[in-house]
């Protein structure tokens, strides 16, 4: 059965609401303002940080952000690789390069994060790093059958 033309006209502008906002969202970090980059997270978001970390609130989530932002690695500046939005989930998927100092030395880190949105408000943020070592987390017996 054919989709309803008003649904796709309503489906492709809010994938263009979703690719908006992420540019924006990634456009606060670049611009290193913590301010802004909180302004994007609903009261109850959820950051799980590429660690492992999870970070529930607008309170614990600055102060996630805080490191990265607040400028202790020195200038930082994601620059875009890939983007899928699923309209249906309000979920995105964002590939980049993340470029900054450690220790006075320029270095890169390839990533990604998944991004769920409520109205124009981030209600989850998953990021994923790609890295030499993989992160190791112990289960718990239910996980290992």
């Amino acid at each position: 059965m054919p989709l309803n033309p008003d649904r796709r006209i309503t489906m492709s502008d809010r994938r263009k609401e979703l690719e908006q906002l992420t540019h924006d969202f990634v456009d606060a970090f670049n611009r290193q303002s913590l301010d802004d980059v909180v302004s994007y997270f609903a009261d109850d978001a959820v950051y799980e940080d590429s660690r492992g970390g999870s970070h529930t609130g607008s309170d614990a989530i600055r102060t996630a952000f805080t490191p990265l932002v607040g400028g202790a690695m020195g200038k930082i500046r994601f620059d875009d690789e890939d983007f899928f939005a699923e309209v249906e989930t309000d979920k995105v998927m964002a590939s980049w390069t993340l470029n900054m100092e450690v220790e006075g030395k320029p270095v890169s880190m390839r990533g990604m994060d998944i991004l769920q949105f409520r109205g124009d408000k981030l209600i989850l943020k998953q990021a994923y790093c790609k890295a030499q070592t993989p992160a190791l987390q112990d289960r718990d017996d239910e996980q290992a059958a």
